[in-house]
């Protein structure tokens, strides 16, 4: 058995995860519409055992939402892209401000603040090179403070993932 630290709102609470916690984990991240019953199954519990853990790991922050994977190009948009950001002051004021305002971008899919030569990383996906274009020049160049962005356009997804290592150490 090992033990994670849980998010901010339980800072300093551990919780425990045993081989059939580790194997709900795995299967729920690989496929989040398993249900009760084939989980069960899996670890050879009953299904009010499965949902009682299940139940305490999303109490515990250790399963923190469902979501389906749409795929971008299926919805038109062929462009994935990685755009580094810096910002043309290191106030709060323009930090918390650009943090604000990326909200309200529904094209960037992540956004990370960093250490390094960038101030952020945005994932963001784009219909067109036009539109890339219009994302670039206008929505990011036109947030308050932003200095420069260099962009990369992905070439080829070799892996993507959501799904976090469990193995034991």
């Amino acid at each position: 058995m090992f033990s994670y630290y849980c998010p901010n709102y339980l800072k300093g609470h551990m919780i425990n995860l045993d081989e059939k916690d580790r194997t709900l984990l795995y299967q729920l991240q690989g496929n989040s519409q398993t249900t009760i019953a084939e989980l069960a199954r899996l670890v050879s519990l009953s299904p009010s055992g499965v949902q009682k853990r299940v139940k305490r790991l999303e109490e515990n922050g250790v399963i923190s939402g469902y979501r389906s994977i749409v795929d971008r190009q299926a919805v038109g948009y062929e462009m994935l892209c990685f755009v580094m950001v810096m910002l043309q002051g290191h106030d709060i004021d323009a930090v918390n401000s650009f943090d604000a305002s990326i909200q309200d971008v529904p094209e960037v899919l992540e956004c990370h603040r960093m250490t390094g030569s960038s101030d952020y990383l945005l994932k963001l996906v784009a219909r067109s090179r036009e539109h890339l274009d219009s994302l670039l020049m206008t929505t990011l160049m036109g947030l308050a403070g932003v200095a420069r962005v260099e962009t990369s356009v992905v070439l080829k997804e070799i892996k993507e993932t959501t799904a976090v290592p469990l193995a034991e150490e």
